[in-house]
């Protein structure tokens, strides 16, 4: 009975499992409270309150009812099978975008830029800045390093216990939809449109004609929107200083900028980037007096975070692509935007250039769709866990509440589907 069970069939049911187990991360977390600190059960339920290890968790049973029904060979073959070059790749990118130097530059660019306003508009510059040209920069240095830099930038600024819950997830919400969309006026940049763009010949300026100047549009629709809610509470905030006392000189902000620009340029070759990266890492030692702790735990927990996705992910096929093959524009363009909030918009996006004849105007909407859901939820794109691990400390039990994370998205998801069908 056990072997007539279909392999399919047991990673959908880990798939959903994990997307709910999403959902309910805060309760784990008012659960652990009920034991004694630093107990075994303690901290294992604060351990299933972490959303980055979810995807990875649930793994642990496929791998285990393949193991049981087959043997552990078949196992390991599995996993083999797997591409991981993308959870890899976010990792790296991730720890190298959140280095000393890039950060100083950042920070230095959007401040000066904020501080050519009159004072008491600086703060409402800044966090424009961060939530505009951020996103639109991740089409060039990719998504998740925009991400890094866009969610560090806003950290002190917003993301503090001072800071309304309203303001909090609103903000949140708009960043992870901003760098969704934000990504795309290149072909190389976001993970949904690298699935697509070499088997369908989307090329950089395909990209920037069909995409890239509505996701512009959208993403400063979404933030001045966003900052005319807020607008009271930011104006009241200062600036955040420069990290640190010490001054980084130019040299060491564009050695970090050529190790990313390498890894960007060869984000398809494990065999290539890790390398690069151990030496980076010796880089950073040797330079360390410019450098602060390297954020390799979040980087770690994003990587096994989407490791688990993609083990899960590959084999649900069977279900979503009759679901794309028979849908009309209107309808794939809805369904896919939705459908993003619980599966990877990447994952997506891969098995549609999978069902044959798919017309150009059903990849159009499929592809729009995916980004335009990618920040309903944590898992509807990439590097949506990367804001997560960096700015979780600032809510309610180090822990975002999906639901108000979904409720808070979904306008700027809506002014990103407009921008998408009607321009």
């Amino acid at each position: 009975m056990m072997s007539e069970i279909r392999l399919e069939h047991v990673a959908t049911f880990c798939f959903l499992s994990a997307v709910i187990h999403t959902f309910f991360t805060r309760w784990f977390a008012d659960l652990a409270r009920r034991f004694r600190e630093g107990s075994l059960m303690e901290n294992l339920l604060h351990y299933l309150a972490e959303v980055e290890v979810v995807f990875g968790l649930w793994v642990i049973p496929f791998l285990g009812f393949m193991i049981f029904t087959q043997n552990l060979d078949a196992a390991v073959r599995y996993l083999e099978s797997v591409n991981f070059t993308e959870p890899v790749f976010v990792f790296v990118i991730m720890t190298m975008a959140a280095t000393k130097p890039v950060m100083h530059f950042c920070e230095t660019t959007v401040g000066s830029l904020a501080r050519v306003v009159p004072r008491s508009m600086q703060s409402s510059a800044f966090f424009i800045f961060s939530l505009t040209l951020a996103p639109l920069l991740g089409s060039f240095i990719t998504e998740p390093a925009a991400m890094v830099v866009a969610a560090l930038l806003l950290k002190p600024l917003i993301f503090n216990r001072q800071a309304s819950s309203f303001l909090r997830y609103s903000t949140l919400a708009v960043l992870l939809v901003n760098i969704s969309i934000g990504g795309t006026l290149t072909h190389f940049a976001a993970p949904p449109v690298i699935m697509v763009a070499q088997k369908w010949n989307w090329d950089f300026w395909f990209m920037l004609e069909n995409f890239g100047w509505k996701s512009a549009i959208a993403v400063c629709v979404n933030t001045l929107g966003l900052y005319i809610l807020n607008m009271s509470e930011i104006r009241a905030k200062a600036i955040p200083h420069g990290q640190g006392h010490v001054r980084i000189p130019f040299w060491m902000f564009f050695s970090h900028v050529l190790f990313i620009a390498l890894v960007v340029k060869y984000h398809s070759s494990m065999a290539f980037f890790v390398p690069l990266f151990l030496l980076f890492l010796g880089w950073t030692d040797v330079t360390r007096e410019y450098q602060d702790p390297l954020k390799l735990r979040e980087g770690l927990l994003v990587g096994f975070f989407l490791g688990g996705l993609v083990t899960l992910g590959q084999l649900q096929r069977w279900w979503i692509e009759p679901i794309v093959s028979s849908l009309g524009p209107l309808h794939l363009y809805l369904g896919a935007t939705a459908l993003t909030a619980i599966t990877d918009n990447a994952t997506l996006t891969y098995l549609g250039t999978l069902v044959p004849g798919l017309s150009d105007v059903s990849r159009y909407v499929l592809v729009a769709g995916a980004v335009a859901g990618g920040g309903l939820t944590v898992i509807a794109n990439a590097p949506n866990p990367i804001a997560l691990g960096l700015l979780k400390d600032a809510f309610h039990e180090k822990t975002v509440h999906p639901f108000k994370l979904l409720l808070a998205a979904i306008i700027p998801t809506v002014v990103a589907c407009l921008a998408y069908w009607y321009l």
